[in-house]
């Protein structure tokens, strides 16, 4: 475990005002992460799990979570810091960029391989899973080639497997097998089809490779995002052929297409599998199941029928890992005093120097107004997006911000952000302060922005408010003293982006270029339990 990891664990750790899993009496609920980490893996190094998660066009992207009971889990860092091709994602890229990540730790060394679906599969590597990570290495190139997972034989030899987005590819429902270098620096010969999910198995891909009692594993998901299940296949040869199970579904639950994720085990024994489920909105949130062996098959969640396939647990009893660990969530709630942007945040490309800068002890986070891109629409062509994912299904946000506003057509805002989205923003209009809430439908399809709320403001210091009930509805308001809120506009349902879910977050734009933009200080950001 590294230092600061360990340094973390005796100071104060963030704690989420609005979801916790860990119940405080030796039970945990799903999810474990009330947030879009959406095609997790995971791994255990000693008495350390580390997790990371899809990204997509987000930046840092990449994240990787820490825990030591695999129910509470804090966000330590990113291994991906920009993304190439730089050209490319110096540009939104929606729902492209990185896709289902595998991590693994080998040989002193911690691994991730991500597909970038149009480009190939990258590898990054480090010796800490705080960092710093190697720059991407594009192992194979190809389009269409995602999900891969890698796995190092006990005989020195290396694989990888691998699925194809049929998006790109033109062909799908295949997992693919091919020699690695032990090195993982790249693919030698030619790739092998071990499973055609066509018959029973359509979409079948995220594939994750394991080793267990002379069996080769590859643990898949099939049918669909919301719809599908859990396959396992294994072999005894590595190319095939494989044997073919369904471990976990629905069932009677109300847990959707329950699949792709990791299994991981404790120090005494005990097996565990992470994956997510679809909640539209709210992204692809994380849930915790028992697993157990059976007659060389695995079997993830509760067997009700005794037919070898599990079902989902809303509750259980947390893992055995030797003692009890301090309740940890990954961080929310902001008030911009560290030197460094915090882990919560991520752009919508690659981000500039120019976007924003931490102040430190001064307690704020600058916010400078970049002009909007040529051909500006809507925000769906603005990279400069400051956003973070969803912390539960009913929650409030409230921010205090200044504005130095220094010409008409700039302007801050706060912002719910997908594919249909809404803000609340401060802006100079004709030498004067206005708050005007505006809302976008279907933005990728270059709708234009409507206006629902205009109103003068005077003073330049303001409270942007938005609460987001279950369901996803979404309600702005703003206050010039953080007591009176006024409301400003109809309510709005949140949607999801391009493969993740709606975030919460920051822009600060202008019309043209001008040699001393304006700016706004943003002093704190908190999410909180939505007052009654």
């Amino acid at each position: 475990m590294g230092h600061a990891v360990a340094q973390k664990l005796t100071e104060s750790l963030p704690v989420s005002k609005v979801w916790v899993a860990d119940n405080g009496d030796g039970t945990y609920k799903n999810p474990v992460l009330h947030a879009d980490y959406s095609d997790p893996d995971a791994i255990r190094v000693g008495n350390d799990y580390y997790m990371t998660a899809s990204s997509f066009n987000c930046i840092p992207g990449l994240p990787i979570l820490h825990s030591k009971d695999l129910v509470n889990w804090d966000l330590i860092g990113y291994a991906l810091h920009k993304q190439p091709p730089f050209d490319v994602y110096d540009k939104p890229q929606h729902g492209n960029g990185v896709w289902a990540p595998c991590i693994r730790y080998h040989d002193g060394e911690y691994y991730i391989f991500y597909p970038d679906p149009d480009y190939g599969i990258y590898m990054v590597k480090a010796e800490n899973p705080e960092g710093p990570w190697s720059d991407p290495l594009l192992v194979k190139a190809g389009k269409g080639l995602i999900d891969p997972s890698p796995l190092w034989d006990d005989d020195g030899n290396a694989y990888l497997v691998h699925a194809f987005a049929g998006s790109r590819a033109g062909v799908k429902s295949l997992l693919m097998v091919s020699r690695m270098k032990p090195d993982g620096t790249g693919l030698i010969g030619n790739d092998v089809v071990v499973y055609d999910g066509h018959k029973d198995d359509p979409t079948v891909e995220g594939p994750k490779f394991y080793k267990r009692h002379g069996y080769y594993y590859i643990f898949a998901p099939a049918g669909g995002v919301s719809t599908g299940w859990q396959i396992v296949l294994r072999s005894k040869n590595v190319f095939g052929p494989y044997e073919r199970k369904v471990v976990m579904k629905q069932g009677s639950t109300n847990i959707n297409g329950p699949h792709q994720g990791a299994w991981v085990d404790t120090p005494g024994g005990q097996n565990w599998f992470l994956h997510f489920q679809e909640k539209e909105a709210y992204g692809r949130d994380v849930l915790l199941e028992p697993m157990a062996w059976k007659n060389d098959w695995p079997v993830i969640g509760v067997d009700k029928n005794g037919n070898g396939i599990g079902e989902p647990v809303l509750t259980w009893k947390k893992p055995d890992v030797g003692r009890t660990y301090p309740i940890v969530t990954p961080p929310e709630s902001d008030e911009f005093n560290d030197p460094t942007l915090g882990l919560q945040w991520q752009w919508h490309a690659n981000p500039k120097i120019t976007w924003g800068f931490p102040s430190g002890r001064l307690g704020f986070y600058r916010l400078n107004c970049i002009p909007k891109p040529d051909g500006f629409v809507n925000l769906w062509s603005v990279p400069n997006l400051l956003l973070q994912k969803f912390p539960a299904e009913a929650f409030m946000v409230t921010a205090k911000l200044t504005f130095h506003n220094h010409f008409d057509g700039e302007e801050v805002g706060l912002v719910i952000m997908g594919e249909d989205y809404q803000y609340i923003k401060l802006e100079q209009e004709n030498n004067q302060l206005v708050v005007k809430t505006l809302t976008c439908h279907n933005a990728p399809k270059g709708n234009p922005e409507k206006e629902i709320f205009q109103q003068k403001f005077s003073g330049n210091t303001i409270y942007f408010r938005v609460k987001v009930q279950k369901g996803a509805i979404c309600s702005f308001s703003y206050s010039a003293d953080n007591k009176k809120f006024i409301t400003a506009g109809e309510n709005f349902h949140a949607v999801p982006g391009r493969w993740i879910g709606a975030k919460v977050g920051f822009f600060a734009l202008r019309s043209g270029k001008i040699n001393d933009a304006g700016n706004a200080d943003i002093d704190w950001f908190r999410v909180e339990k939505i007052e009654k």
